[in-house]
């Protein structure tokens, strides 16, 4: 005779299928945000590198790295997409340590999204602005490409570089002013 409030039976069976669950849910989100920064972070290294193949190499040991740490990713420090950014910051840092060019950037800009069939005047443009940008510093050059070829936010940006999001906005502005400056100055 059973007891009227005995243990179900299914209760067991429906934790172990939600723990089996959660792995592969982790796993969905991770898939997510590859998707969606993928092309950000590539454009992002390959700004701060100037060298497609070697930003290739980066942005998959950025996704390697950032895999391998997901576990760790605290929400309540800042964004999926700052967090990843940061550890893309980081392996690009590697790589030019790796070249002995710790801090400085290379000359020579790659263009990694011109168009075959682009004017004169936008070819134009895009020369002046690849000039303008070399005479940047290397950190205000940095900031330029997290806002613009990465897309991310001031708040994403401070996360990413560890100041304040007003430090981040305020640096940002400047560089985004040296760069107005040097662009009139061409055009």
């Amino acid at each position: 005779m059973n007891p009227p409030f005995a243990r179900s039976r299914g209760v067991n069976q429906a934790l172990v299928a939600t723990a089996e669950e959660a792995p592969r849910e982790a796993e969905l989100g991770f898939d997510r945000l590859y998707r969606a920064c993928r092309d950000d972070v590539y454009a992002y290294v390959a700004s701060l590198l100037r060298d497609g193949p070697a930003a290739e190499e980066v942005t998959a040991t950025a996704f390697e790295r950032a895999y391998r740490k997901r576990s760790r990713f605290d929400a309540g420090r800042g964004e999926p997409r700052a967090w990843l950014f940061g550890i893309a910051r980081n392996a690009a840092l590697d790589e030019l340590r790796r070249r002995g060019r710790q801090a400085e950037l290379a000359a020579d800009p790659v263009d990694f999204s011109a168009a075959v069939d682009e004017t004169v005047e936008q070819s134009e443009r895009r020369l002046a602005v690849a000039g303008a940008l070399d005479q940047l510093e290397p950190r205000e050059r940095e900031l330029i490409a997290l806002k613009f070829f990465a897309g991310l936010a001031n708040a994403e940006i401070a996360t990413v570089l560890g100041v304040t999001e007003s430090n981040a906005g305020t640096k940002l502005h400047r560089a985004i002013t040296k760069l107005r400056e040097a662009c009139d100055g061409v055009l």
